[in-house]
């Protein structure tokens, strides 16, 4: 195997802005006309006189139902005087029809009510001008022709739980109520007089505020309907505690000799990597981490609380974080060196847990906690969930919002984008040793735990190559070396929302005993530093836990190497070098692996698999990655109102074509990873348009073998997000698709082409497809402009071959001439 010592190459320069207009939103498809469109109108209108506003509210709440069997155009219902909050499609349910349903709010201030009832009696009275074939039709067809009915909407129409239905009682509950930006003075002067209390400070998102309430159903819906300023309620979480099952061991020769033998980086020196806990705090006591963590650096979310670990799992993850598994340390004698510090901000308490509605908040204020010190090369561990977000299938919930809003540089005292890895949650291990684990782990029931599904963050899954070689001494192992770890959740979904877990790390493994029990033991986990010292020096560690240590550890060693590439670009380099397993891929047969519906299993399991820092560190001779720092623009304002896309950046790489060529038939590889951190807004969710969550949305396309650049930028320009997510699942050359790799923030895909066609295709671009920013004239164009990293590997399997000269020759001849 060639060594991995060479640096990567920066290929900023060789980039520039072209036009880009798009298609917009795809084939549109309207609903028939009705048979007697003056009756149809005159009932709706019927309708609309009997509802009766409620005087001094903010607005009027109603429920558009769809004729069954029409498309029912949502996006009519969301403008001047009118508020989309809620979307729900056509359905079948036990073999009937359930028409699509929106949940609209009319503004009293923009007489919402009057401007809807305006547009019915136009469809009643007037046509539009005849089109080039003659042909009129009602005005607002589109609008009215869909629509069976509207009502006043209830206290149900606004919730938001994909399953749970919205609880109907007398008693006191807990209620998360998401509101107007400007109705919470609205909401506070009426809630007490409503019987509800409301607790706490409000979570703000960018069309929404989030606030914690308790009341009955009834006094909720009253306060509802008289401040008019509720966009959506659903049903608050708690989060769960981590389990303590682990064997200390004791041995504090051993921690002495290994402490002899390490190496560690000053607190002074310039742009160094710091691993950020954010957990239970971390004892300063133990003789490995003192040397890494200052006194200084510890941290806590709220005044008053001690920033020591009186858990003990804030300290395992320090010492994962600071080391790795100490175990090979402890056996081994060579020198160690530690490339990155650690930093401990407390966001859980001692003694408790934190309320549901302040999650985000505490992740917040830990996070400006450590960043009031100074501005530092960070990577953030998040290694806590909560399960009673569940099912959410992978829909935003407020606590992975907020951590969206952090990475993002949106939230928080700093507006830096940060670097943050959160774990998968972990599966409560109750069933028979016998049973096949990873169908537990596909279940539905097991889907990974929020805020893990948030886009810009680093979801860590758990994976595992321990096999209980000089562990357990009857039983077998549950899992192959090399396979998803016992207890590591997993995605429920496979489209629409992003790849989750982004990757899987050693999480330890279980065993049954022969007894029907899974168990743990010391063999099968991790070693790390106890907070007990000098009690006990070591503590076992496992499962996702431990999984997301190592990946913050690995990713402030790429940051250490890499100080001055962004938290985008870290990411696309660490997810872009994880691969799938031997043993993960042997769950596809062998006649399936070149088709990309086979490799949701994958996805879904592990997403794009185990990574190799080796290879997100340092090029070879033979593989070589380029990377991209960049900013677009992804839309500007249209003559006449609205939003069109604005440009596409054009990528000319500094390929290595001589040698591909030289090479012929024989095949190379191209990996692809596109990062960019989006602005979320939930309240895209909550009406449907799962697209328009984030801010923005940025792909690539590689240009053909044969085709010049004036007809991949027209190509280019006439992608539609629509058919990116209709694709044919094997049309794609790509091994992924488009299907796959247009999703989320983080877009990677592979091609596998002989080398003397990719020779011929050296220029990429990246372009803009719909997202909240495109729909909302109220953000400015000029911060609309957004940053992100491309990073392309290629590589060839024969080992005396020096792709990578070739390429830095270029990249020093252009920067030499100024290009």
């Amino acid at each position: 195997m060639v060594e991995r010592s060479l640096p990567h190459l920066r290929i900023d320069g060789f980039v520039e802005s072209k036009g880009y207009r798009g298609e917009g939103r795809g084939p549109q498809f309207r609903p028939s006309q009705v048979g007697d469109r003056v009756a149809h109108a005159n009932r709706l209108i019927d309708s609309i006189e009997a509802i009766e506003p409620i005087r001094g509210a903010e607005g009027t709440y109603l429920e558009i139902i769809g004729r069954k069997g029409e498309p029912l155009d949502f996006e009519k219902f969301n403008v001047s005087g009118l508020s989309l909050l809620r979307v729900r499609e056509e359905t079948t349910v036990e073999g009937e029809v359930q028409p699509a349903r929106a949940t609209v709010k009319a503004s009293a201030a923009e007489r919402g009510l009057e401007k809807l009832r305006g547009k019915i009696e136009k469809y009643r009275d007037e046509d539009t001008a005849p089109d080039r074939h003659g042909n009129v039709k009602p005005k607002n067809s589109a609008l009215v022709n869909g629509v069976e009915e509207i009502r006043l909407a209830n206290l149900k129409a606004l919730w938001r739980h994909p399953k749970r239905s919205v609880p109907l009682s007398p008693n006191e509950l807990p209620w998360e109520v998401w509101l107007e930006p400007l109705g919470l003075e609205k909401f506070r002067s009426l809630a007490l007089g409503c019987g509800v209390l409301l607790h706490g400070d409000p979570i703000q998102f960018p069309e929404d505020l989030v606030v914690l309430a308790e009341g009955s159903t009834a006094s909720l819906a009253k306060l509802t309907e008289l401040s008019g300023v509720v966009r959506a309620v659903t049903h608050p979480s708690a989060p769960i505690r981590f389990t303590e099952e682990f064997t200390p061991e004791e041995q504090f020769e051993w921690q002495a000799e290994l402490s002899a033998r390490i190496q560690t980086i000053s607190r002074d020196a310039a742009r160094t990597s710091y691993v950020t806990l954010l957990d239970t705090g971390v004892s300063l006591a133990h003789p490995l981490l003192r040397p890494l963590l200052d006194p200084a650096d510890r941290h806590a979310a709220i005044d008053g609380w001690a920033v020591e670990d009186a858990d003990g799992h804030g300290t395992r993850m320090a010492g994962l974080a600071a080391y790795g598994d100490l175990r090979p340390l402890l056996e081994g004698t060579q020198e160690v060196i530690a490339s990155h510090r650690l930093e401990s901000s407390k966001i859980l308490p001692d003694v408790g847990e934190n309320p549901y509605h302040l999650l985000g908040e505490q992740t917040r204020k830990g996070i400006d906690r450590v960043e009031d010190q100074v501005e530092r090369v960070r990577t953030f561990a998040l290694a806590t969930t909560t399960d009673e977000d569940s099912p959410h299938s992978g829909a935003p919930t407020s606590w992975s919002v907020e951590l969206d809003q952090l990475a993002a540089g949106i939230s928080g005292n700093s507006a830096s984008r940060r670097l943050i890895a959160v774990s998968a949650g972990n599966i409560d291990m109750q069933f028979g040793g016998s049973a096949d684990y990873l169908a537990i782990s596909d279940h539905p029931d097991s889907e990974l735990q929020s805020p893990a599904q948030a886009w810009n963050a680093i979801c860590v899954g758990a994976m595992t190559e321990k096999t209980g070689i000089g562990g357990p001494t009857f039983g077998r192992t549950l899992a192959p070396s090399g396979d998803l770890a016992p207890v590591s959740r997993t995605a429920s979904w496979s489209k629409s929302w992003p790849i989750k877990p982004d990757v899987v790390l050693e999480g330890g493994n279980w065993y049954d005993d022969g007894l029907g029990t899974p168990n743990t033991h010391a063999d099968l986990m991790l070693v790390s530093t106890s907070r007990s010292f000098p009690t006990r020096s070591f503590a076992d560690m496992s499962d996702t836990s431990a999984a997301t240590a190592l990946a913050a550890r690995e990713m402030a060693q790429l940051r250490a190497r890499y100080p001055s590439l962004w938290p985008e670009t870290i990411r696309a380099l660490y997810v872009g070098s994880a691969r799938w397993t031997t043993q993960m891929w042997s769950h596809i047969p062998e006649g399936m692996r070149d088709q990309k519906s086979a490799l949701e299993l994958l996805f879904r399991r592990y997403g794009f698999g185990k990574p190799d820092l080796a290879r997100a560190m340092a090029s070879a001779s033979n593989s070589v990655t380029l990377i991209a720092q960049d900013h677009i623009r992804p839309y500007e304002n249209a003559t006449g109102g609205g939003r069109r896309f604005e440009e596409m950046r054009l990528f000319k790489l500094p390929w290595p074509s001589e040698v591909l060529r030289s090479l012929g038939s024989e095949e190379v590889t191209l990996r692809v990873s596109l990062s960019t951190f989006v602005e979320p807004n939930p309240s895209e969710v909550a009406r449907g348009r799962k697209s328009r969550y984030g801010s923005h949305g940025l792909r690539f396309e590689l240009i053909g073998p044969d085709e010049d650049e004036s007809g991949f930028i027209s190509r280019v320009g006439h992608v539609e997000e629509a058919y990116e997510l209709n694709e044919p699942p094997e049309a794609s050359e790509w091994t992924y698709g488009k299907i796959r790799r247009s999703v989320g923030s983080l877009h990677i895909d592979s091609l596998r082409i002989r080398a003397s066609d990719l020779a011929r295709r050296g220029t990429i671009a990246v372009f803009p497809v719909g997202g909240w920013w495109k729909d909302s004239r109220k953000v400015s164009p000029e911060r609309c402009t957004t940053r992100f990293a491309l990073v392309l590997e290629i590589e060839t399997p024969v080992e005396d071959v020096d792709l990578y000269s070739e390429v830095r020759q270029k990249v020093r001849l252009a920067t030499q001439v100024g290009t």
